[in-house]
């Protein structure tokens, strides 16, 4: 199997996973707030491939959308994680 469908795979896994953490967080934050997910495993998440989904939910079901660290930043890891995308497309090409 190419190292290509190996990285879908990784990223099909990472934005389930960022998706269903993000639902989970959004339920902890009306029923359960001691269970909440910290800030900063959300953003990891988001980091390691799921930013997009996760962007996505998250203004679908209107989680997080007034904090700035959420809607400035998930957009600017997803341009960092396009650009690098390309970057590794264009060396290759070369």
């Amino acid at each position: 199997m190419p190292w290509s469908a190996f990285l879908l795979i990784y990223l099909a896994l990472i934005s389930l996973v960022s998706v269903a953490v993000t639902v989970y967080d959004k339920i902890a934050a009306k029923r359960r707030p001691k269970h909440r997910v910290p800030e900063k495993v959300l953003m990891l998440l988001g980091a390691l491939g799921g930013a997009a989904a996760m962007y996505a939910v998250m203004l679908l079901i209107r989680h997080k959308t007034k904090h700035t660290k959420f809607m400035v930043g998930l957009p600017i890891i997803i341009a960092v994680q396009v650009l690098a995308a390309l970057a590794v497309i264009i060396i290759q090409v070369l």
